[in-house]
């Protein structure tokens, strides 16, 4: 196959982008495939210039976004049409912002070009968490209670009990969320998450942190994420450079893992997902599973949890990354009916 793997971006989540495109790139080609790196803001690059460009570390610290003009996303625009053109296959290597809301995905259709990870339409109602969950809740899969763009502090606080969730509404890799416990904190944390962009509040659920991988249409095996004692949230630091513990698979009753891969496949169907995506949950102390959200393009450097999550169930990293082009290219795109 011809693969072009695109990664970067302006958004907060580029530093996680580039760590995992410099390691599906090498494992592509391993597998023996002709792939290109497609910087989303410069185009194609040379092999000489991945070095410079790709890395497998995250620094502990998110990026802040970077803010273009619209002459200059427009030139971007048109460098990656450029790049793709004669590809078989696009691998979205970005996380969050136009490859995960479904915008890069339309633009890649329109041109009839294959992309991995779900359309367009799925990936921006997925990034959505106010209309992800109301389709959670549609589907029956039980989700906590939420609130979107609080007209105040106090508003949360007589709808919801503290500690609650604050997050961006549309952003990955627990970027901006935090877990106040007074009103004071609440304040702070909503001001923190709206220059995300709108604001989600969440009711918090304690107890065990689980994943749940899915591709195709298969789920794969469940893993465990064990927080140090004094954290109460898997955030961006604790994520990318923290000391947790990932179990894979995780130390459960088979009967509450089979269910734990049964709503993951029943919130990927719900959400009109395909290729691959992964799901989170919550045991609570009365081993109830509660989806907290879905990722339709989740991190792929190799110690990520889909990757850890599909080695577990027999997949390797390389394999992993073939088998998703291969998903790609086997779902048709909506243009091949109309252009």
């Amino acid at each position: 196959m011809r693969v072009g793997v695109v990664f970067g971006g302006d958004g907060a989540e580029r530093d996680v982008s580039r760590a995992s495109a410099a390691q599906i790139i090498p494992a592509l080609r391993r597998r023996g495939h002709s792939v290109v790196a497609i910087d989303a803001t410069e185009g194609r690059i040379s092999n000489t210039d991945e070095s410079r460009c790709l890395t497998t570390v995250v620094s502990p610290a998110f990026p802040p976004t970077i803010e273009r003009s619209s002459a200059q996303k427009r030139a971007a625009t048109l460098r990656i049409l450029e790049a793709v053109v004669d590809l078989d296959v696009v691998f979205l290597a970005m996380h969050g912002g136009p490859a995960e809301d479904g915008r890069l995905p339309a633009l890649f259709d329109l041109c009839g070009v294959p992309c991995t990870g779900s359309d367009y339409l799925s990936g921006g109602v997925c990034m959505d968490k106010d209309i992800s969950k109301r389709l959670y809740r549609d589907a029956g899969i039980a989700t906590p209670d939420w609130l979107v763009e609080p007209e105040s502090a106090y508003f949360v606080a007589n709808h919801l009990d503290f500690p609650v969730v604050v997050k961006p509404i549309s952003e990955g890799s627990t970027v901006g969320i935090s877990a106040p416990t007074t009103i004071a904190e609440l304040q702070s944390a909503l001001y923190d998450a709206a220059q995300y962009g709108r604001v989600f509040v969440e009711a918090f659920i304690g107890g065990r942190e689980l994943t749940v991988g899915v591709l195709g249409d298969r789920a794969l095996a469940v893993g465990e994420i064990v927080l140090p004692d004094n954290e109460a949230l898997f955030g961006y630091e604790l994520k990318y450079q923290g000391t947790v513990i990932e179990r894979f698979p995780a130390s459960i009753p088979g009967e509450t893992a089979d269910e734990a891969r049964s709503i993951a496949m029943a919130a990927h169907r719900a959400l009109g997902l395909s290729g691959y995506s992964r799901s989170d949950f919550i045991l609570d102390t009365s081993e109830r599973l509660w989806i907290m959200e879905t990722n339709n393009l989740p991190g792929m450097t190799s110690t990520s949890l889909l990757p850890q999550s599909a080695a577990a169930a027999g997949i390797g990293y390389d394999e992993l990354c073939e088998r998703i082009c291969r998903l790609a290219i086997e779902t048709p795109t909506s243009s091949d009916d109309s252009l």
